[in-house]
């Protein structure tokens, strides 16, 4: 088996022992009971494989789902507030008693903060000016709402926010859906929108059954997939990148699109590709991150995503990460939020 092969398998054993099982050993030892070594393999190998299922069967399955999801969210809360306990008993003198009390003193008021905050969707605006834009406007941007692992419902507020910005255009940048349990009638509230609308797909929309036949049935809810592909409003040019492309691939679709007297607009899911396209793409709007969606997890995917969140810059160039218009997996948000985007955009003369 090739080694490519084998890595995401042994990082997914590592991630289904320390978020599933390690945190709840170590609780359980402070309450005075150990685990043996058997029944940490058992526990472990239990959970492993139905991830492996989950993710790689496409599964729509909820109970499954739910188990996978918000576990995660439940785990990965535990296993930092643990962290932070152990290392807290190396400086103090900490009894085992106190150590469970310190842990559900954080625990619960995290995960209610966590839950509340992952239901708010904020509106930022942002201002970007330059000499290639001829006229003042603005649009919406947001990214990651994941349609399928989250219910249709969550575009009802979505829409309304959008509309009441009346932008000029609207910009999607990836993983709208994610679930092999989605339907196309899930997105008939996009019909809603008072604006064009633009999408590209990111690495969700590739995970789940019949993608494609579901892509294709997205201009009858008033979304054109700008995948590969470039088009023109308000006179500054769009170019969409799907995410299913190589890095180089990527880099050679968007110099194919390019337009040397216009302002250029680079819509693309993961923010990776800005360090070879920032000398020309005047922005570049990404998503993908979700800004780690629970703390401090951030610093983790800061390590893949140097440009993890927010406004980055180069010359007169810019890129924005979004933290995402929703959440991905549990429904549990902490040192992070919901956002859309208004952007507007003048020109310097």
């Amino acid at each position: 088996m090739k080694i490519r092969l084998v890595v995401p398998l042994v990082i997914l054993l590592i991630f289904s022992y320390l978020i599933f099982i390690f945190p709840f050993e170590i609780i359980s030892s402070w309450l005075g009971r150990s685990t043996s070594l058997q029944e940490t393999m058992i526990s472990t190998a239990f959970v492993y494989l139905i991830c492996l299922y989950y993710f790689r069967s496409k599964s729509s399955n909820k109970i499954i789902k739910f188990f996978v999801y918000e576990g995660l969210g439940i785990g990965t809360v535990s296993l930092f507030i643990v962290f932070l306990i152990l290392i807290i008993s190396l400086v103090f003198a900490v009894s085992e008693s106190q150590k469970v009390f310190i842990f559900f003193i954080i625990f619960f008021p995290s995960v209610i903060f966590g839950f509340l905050n992952a239901k708010k969707v904020s509106v930022r605006k942002l201002k970007f000016s330059h000499a290639k834009i001829k006229n003042n406007f603005s649009f919406i941007f947001l990214s990651d709402i994941h349609i399928g692992s989250n219910n249709p419902k969550i575009l009802n507020n979505l829409v309304s926010l959008i509309n009441q910005q009346n932008p000029c255009f609207v910009l999607i940048g990836g993983d709208l859906i994610d679930s092999s349990s989605f339907k196309i009638e899930d997105l008939d509230e996009m019909k809603k929108i008072n604006s064009p609308v633009y999408f590209v797909t990111g690495n969700h929309e590739y995970y789940i059954e019949d993608s494609q036949k579901h892509l294709n049935s997205f201009k009858k809810q008033n979304i054109n997939i700008l995948d590969n592909k470039s088009v023109t409003e308000e006179g500054i040019n769009i170019i969409g990148l799907s995410d299913n492309l190589s890095k180089n691939d990527k880099i050679k679709k968007f110099e194919s699109l390019f337009k040397s007297d216009c302002f250029n607009l680079l819509l693309v899911h993961q923010p990776s590709i800005w360090n070879s396209l920032k000398e020309k793409a005047h922005l570049t709007l990404s998503g993908h991150t979700h800004n780690g969606q629970i703390f401090p997890f951030n610093f983790i995917v800061k390590i893949q995503f140097p440009q993890i969140y927010g406004v980055y810059s180069y010359l007169k160039n810019y890129l924005y990460v979004s933290s995402g218009a929703s959440t991905w997996g549990p429904k549990i948000r902490i040192g992070s939020k919901n956002e859309i985007l208004n952007i507007e955009l003048s020109s310097t003369s």
